[in-house]
């Protein structure tokens, strides 16, 4: 399915054997459907509870994952949050440039990558890194540090990567072994409860 100016939707339990393409609009996909590929330019993507799904890519847009959905591909934006709830699973890597992640309750397959995006991580199972990566140049006009935010319940089986200097906070009942990078383990801060 593909459209230059309008928003797709898929309907609950769909199966489409194919892509979904949009150049200005969004892509929705209704719970318990199953896609392959889903792009768009400008526009959010919305998976549904229990969707099936491959690879999802947006420019200017938000990309939201319902809970049990499984993807089995890569999650990718540019400027746009990327919210994966609980149960789901994602396979490959999740990365955006500026923008929030957010990731409660899930198991992550490849590395969670972000550039100026605040980071927080619940309850989740992320098998590779976690890189915060260095601004281009043009983009290093703003002082502001990204809040990064290890939640308790979480394990991050590879490292947290820190190319430049950020707000770290890691949860007294999280599993971390390294920080890598600017930054050492000892210089996180440590929390207990739900939120620093």
């Amino acid at each position: 399915a593909t459209t230059v100016n309008g928003s797709v939707t898929v309907g609950s339990d769909a199966v489409v054997t194919g892509g979904l393409r949009t150049v200005n609009g969004s892509i929705r996909v209704d719970d318990g459907a199953e896609i392959e590929n889903a792009k768009t330019v400008n526009g959010r993507l919305r998976m549904g509870d229990g969707v099936h799904a491959d690879n999802l890519t947006t420019v200017n847009g938000s990309v939201t994952i319902g809970e049990m959905a499984a993807i089995s591909g890569d999650i990718s934006a540019v400027n746009g949050s990327i919210t994966v709830e609980p149960r789901a699973t994602v396979a490959g890597e999740v990365s955006n440039v500026n923008g929030r992640i957010s990731l409660t309750g899930t198991e992550i397959g490849g590395d969670v990558t972000t550039v100026t995006g605040d980071v927080r991580i619940d309850q989740t199972v992320l098998r590779s890194d976690l890189v915060i990566e260095e601004p281009s140049s043009w983009n290093k006009a703003s002082n502001r540090k990204p809040r990064i935010v290890i939640g308790p319940g979480s394990r991050i089986e590879g490292a947290i990567i820190v190319e430049y200097e950020v707000e770290l906070f890691i949860s007294d009942e999280a599993e971390v072994d390294a920080v890598r990078g600017v930054m050492t383990l000892e210089q996180a801060q440590r929390f207990s409860g739900d939120m620093p």
